[in-house]
C-alpha cells in the first residue's frame, strides 16, 4: 500500500477529532477528541517511518503515546475531582482553574 492512503486516513481521523473538539462541551468527550488526534498523528508518523525506512517515527509515535497516557490520568483525575464535588461539568462554565 502507499503512504498516501495512510497519510489520507490520518488527516480525515484528525479531521474527526478537531470537529468533535471544536462542537463538544462534554470534557470527556473532549478528551477522547483528543486522543483521536494524537492517534491520527501516530499514524502519519508510522506512515512517513515506513516510507523513509527507518525507526524515527516509530520513536516519537511512542513518545506521543507516553504524552497521551499522562493526559488522560490528569485529565480524567480532574473531571473526577469535579464530579465528586458536584460541579458543573460543562467547559463553559468551568472557571475554577482560570489562573
Amino acid at each position: 500500500m502507499s503512504v498516501v492512503w495512510f497519510v489520507v486516513l490520518s488527516a480525515f481521523i484528525f479531521c474527526i477529532g478537531a470537529g468533535g473538539l471544536l462542537t463538544r462541551r462534554n470534557p470527556l468527550v473532549i478528551l477522547l477528541c483528543l486522543e483521536l488526534m494524537l492517534n491520527a498523528g501516530n499514524l502519519a508518523l508510522l506512515a512517513f517511518s515506513r516510507m523513509w525506512g527507518n525507526g524515527d517515527g516509530q520513536v516519537f509515535a511512542l513518545i506521543v503515546m507516553v504524552v497521551a497516557a499522562c493526559e488522560v490520568v490528569v485529565g480524567l483525575g480532574l473531571i473526577v475531582a469535579r464530579y465528586r464535588r458536584r460541579l458543573p461539568i460543562d467547559v463553559d462554565e468551568v472557571s475554577e482553574l482560570r489562573g
